[in-house]
């Protein structure tokens, strides 16, 4: 009685352990793994497949995948995946794997101890072209009376159009291209009081889309305009300073004009008076006693010229 109850239990047991497992011409084998699938977005890419279950056991994954040209001129040859072979998880992130924008054939293979499936191939081949770009995340701040914008790190496939305008009619809209890798960014000097609102979407060159705008964001900057008596008090300042800047700089040109070219002050016996002078005159042949007389002004002039 024993005997048999234990024969039941280790035939339901070896049962059990492989209902997930089909028998071809008597030996066990792995059933492929089913739905497989790229979900894509921003461009991360990611496959997954519905998974083998097999009770109290660690199946892995071997995931394969096969470029246009090896599709075309070597169709024996797939490139094992970097990060999923093998793998435990029932998905794959293939972004690392998918460098091109061609069209990608992508397997998967289950497999259990000596046990493997068959491969189990995407229906239809990939392109990173399909990608969703969804509009990117972004936090407006504000660094004293500048205005900043924090993007959402995606990649660097990833570049952004920013787009900001002043909240006003008739206010004109700005464009802004941001490279990856730039941030915060500052988008422009702002007035206190007034509103200030931002857009941005994203752009992938590699393969020539862009995202939708994100939602307007809008951001009030704190303060007021300056008073007129606070602006009429810094006009009289700067007058003042102006001022004392042409002073300094008058009066220093007197100081080198006095420095360079000093005044000469005459001898008295040089100046002309109109007074009688006395006129000392020498003759030059011989030497002899001067002779001094009265002359007038007039006759003093002519006689020194």
């Amino acid at each position: 009685m024993v005997l048999e109850e234990i024969k039941t239990s280790l035939i339901m047991w070896f049962s059990y352990a492989l209902i997930p497992c089909l028998f071809v011409d008597g030996v066990a084998v792995l059933p492929a793994p089913q739905n497989l699938s790229v979900q894509s977005t921003n461009m991360k890419h990611v496959l997954t497949w519905s998974p083998v279950t097999v009770p109290e056991e660690i199946v892995h994954y071997s995931v394969e995948y096969q470029g246009e040209y090896e599709s075309l001129y070597t169709s024996h040859i797939w490139i094992p995946s970097i990060w999923c072979s093998p793998t435990q998880r029932p998905e794959c992130d293939i972004t690392e794997d998918i460098t091109a924008t061609v069209s990608y054939s992508l397997r998967v293979r289950a497999t259990l101890g000596s046990l493997t499936s068959a491969w189990s191939t995407l229906k239809h081949r990939f392109n990173q072209n399909s990608t969703i770009l969804t509009p990117p995340g972004m936090e407006i701040t504000m660094d004293g009376f500048h205005l900043l914008i924090k993007l959402e790190d995606l990649g660097p496939h990833f570049e952004f159009f920013v787009s900001y305008w002043r909240r006003e009619p008739g206010a004109k809209e700005h464009i802004k291209v941001v490279r990856p890798g730039v941030l915060p960014v500052y988008l422009e000097t702002v007035e206190p009081g007034a509103a200030y609102c931002v857009k941005a979407r994203t752009f992938v060159k590699a393969i020539g889309r862009h995202s939708a705008f994100s939602p307007t964001e809008c951001v009030k900057v704190q303060g007021e305009a300056l008073p007129l008596a606070l602006a009429l008090f810094a006009f009289v300042g700067f007058m003042l300073i102006l001022v004392v800047a042409l002073l300094s700089v008058w009066k220093m040109g007197r100081l080198l004009r006095h420095s360079c070219c000093p005044v000469v002050m005459l001898p008295d016996t040089l100046k002309i008076t109109n007074s009688p002078q006395k006129l000392i005159s020498c003759k030059k042949e011989e030497v002899e006693a001067c002779v001094t007389s009265g002359l007038s002004s007039e006759e003093l002039l002519k006689a020194w010229i």
